[in-house]
């Protein structure tokens, strides 16, 4: 999960993606960067950390151009962060092009390959975007004559890129002295939309991961990049789109509904918010029909992407909907945070319970989702230790019992908490009196009945069915046997500074 963002406008366009990025910042907090163009001439600065960190006075003036692409960045594949890996990424060979990609390819190690010893190409990382710059920028290079691109070339070009790559990718790059481009892999697995604005010099265009960004800035909705689609927008505002894929599908992850993106986002037609409504009508639905014989006293959220499915599963039972956790917003999403002990010790820093909501009730506490549990046990004996009598606990989401590999961070098998469990036996590891899930098929209805043109998901964190068909159980235990190493990195990390701290103390 990556925020991207491209825009082609007529004024100097360093603030725009600054502020863009500030809007995705729930999409990543590991790194952030921005280049921008000034005629075939590039601007680039990024850096490690959140993006109010990462951009300084200093480094947005030397941000000149009209035309630019920003990136906020948090590890799926490749190692945990490094300056080499934050992004965009960029080439001098045969055009200067930078790319940011939001998402994973599945077949990076057979795409390294080809690079090598077919195209002649160096990856210098271990990031699968860098294979993706470096796929385009070769399909480019075939397609050009004389060194010259025009947008069908440009297209052709993305047409290989698609014949080539498989997995999940939403890209924006940009191509030194002709513009701006941005692409959907041919499932729609990851977002992208784009929009545009009237000035006084012209139309302004930009693309980003969530219509959010679009809306925060003054941009108009246009629509959703579809799957397959690649669009063109050169220097000078022409506007270009096509079909760059046979066969594309749209299957849009449905984890982007339940916890990824903004609430305030409309993704292929469907509104985030009015989904997670939905959910907390049919969890509220099977509350009714399974577990009739809870005594609730109170609905209690965890903040902030489970408030819509808590109030609305408030409202259907009839019971109070009181704000039992305060949040503090300076600590980074726990979910996406690498490392179990980087994790835990960030949940009591992000929340705190307030006494008198807990206290003697039987509490009912709703969560998005629960993915490896640490966060669930610490809510859990945060309740009880707030004095409540009883704890029951509802996920808005299906038990997440399979690694997602389109750029989720939850790739081992051994990290889920719900694989290999029952239910019962995941209330007992989380501390719960009684655990509730979601049905997948109540999930899907939720968010396929807000846009029924949208028949097909991607939910293989739920389900085990992987869209792109090519996932295999040699291909999910490398991935896993990778994870491990990177834990055991992030791990040891973690203990060193805790033993510093000691040592300061």
């Amino acid at each position: 999960m990556c925020g991207i963002l491209g825009a082609v406008a007529k004024n100097a366009v360093n603030q725009l993606l600054y502020d863009g990025l500030l809007v995705l910042q729930h999409r990543g907090q590991d790194a952030a960067g921005i280049v921008t163009a000034e005629g075939a001439t590039f601007h680039m600065h990024k850096g490690g950390g959140m993006v109010r960190d990462v951009f300084r006075t200093r480094n947005m003036r030397a941000l000149a151009g009209t035309c630019g692409i920003a990136h906020t960045r948090y590890p799926t594949a490749g190692s945990a962060w490094s300056q080499a890996e934050s992004q965009p990424f960029y080439v001098n060979s045969p055009f200067g092009i930078v790319l940011g990609h939001n998402g994973n390819l599945t077949n990076t190690d057979k795409l390294k390959s080809e690079l090598f010893r077919q195209d002649l190409r160096h990856v210098n990382t271990n990031s699968d975007s860098e294979v993706l710059l470096n796929v385009l920028a070769h399909e480019l290079q075939e397609g050009a004559a004389n060194y010259k691109l025009d947008p069908a070339t440009i297209f052709a070009a993305v047409s290989g890129v698609h014949r080539r790559c498989r997995g999940a990718y939403a890209v924006v790059a940009m191509i030194a002295g002709y513009g701006l481009l941005a692409f959907r892999d041919p499932y729609g697995i990851r977002p992208l939309v784009f929009g545009k604005i009237e000035t006084s010099a012209g139309t302004e265009y930009l693309v980003a991961s969530e219509s959010v960004a679009l809306d925060a800035l003054g941009f108009q909705l246009v629509r959703d990049v579809a799957p397959g689609e690649a669009i063109f927008i050169d220097e000078d505002g022409n506007f270009y789109s096509q079909q760059c894929a046979s066969g594309s599908t749209l299957n849009p992850c449905i984890f982007e509904y339940v916890y990824l993106a903004r609430p305030d986002s409309v993704i292929d037609g469907i509104s985030v918010y009015e989904t997670r409504l939905r959910m907390g009508e049919s969890l509220a639905d099977k509350i009714k029909r399974n577990y009739t014989g809870l005594d609730i006293d109170v609905v209690i959220p965890i903040p902030d992407s489970s408030r819509p499915s808590a109030m609305q599963l408030a409202n259907r039972l009839n019971l109070p909907y009181r704000e039992g956790f305060i949040k503090n917003r300076y600590i980074g999403r726990t979910f996406i945070m690498p490392g179990q002990a980087i994790r835990r010790r960030s949940v009591r820093q992000k929340l705190n319970a307030i006494g008198m909501e807990f206290k003697g009730k039987n509490v009912l506490l709703i969560d998005d989702s629960i993915v490896r549990g640490t966060t669930s046990r610490e809510i859990v004996q945060m309740a009880r230790e707030a004095g409540a009598r009883k704890v029951f606990f509802a996920s808005a989401a299906p038990p997440v019992r399979f690694p997602n590999v389109y750029g989720i961070d939850m790739p081992t098998r051994e990290e889920l908490i719900a694989t290999g469990r029952s239910d019962e036996e995941i209330a007992r590891e989380i501390g719960a009196d009684q655990l509730i899930y979601q049905d997948l098929s109540a999930l899907i209805e939720d968010v396929h009945s807000v846009n029924r043109k949208v028949v097909s998901f991607e939910a293989s964190c739920f389900s085990g069915s992987y869209v792109t068909g090519d996932v295999t159980q040699e291909y999910l235990d490398g991935v896993e046997a990778q994870r491990r190493d990177s834990n055991k990195q992030a791990e040891a990390a973690a203990s060193q500074l805790d033993l510093n701290l000691e040592v300061v103390d």
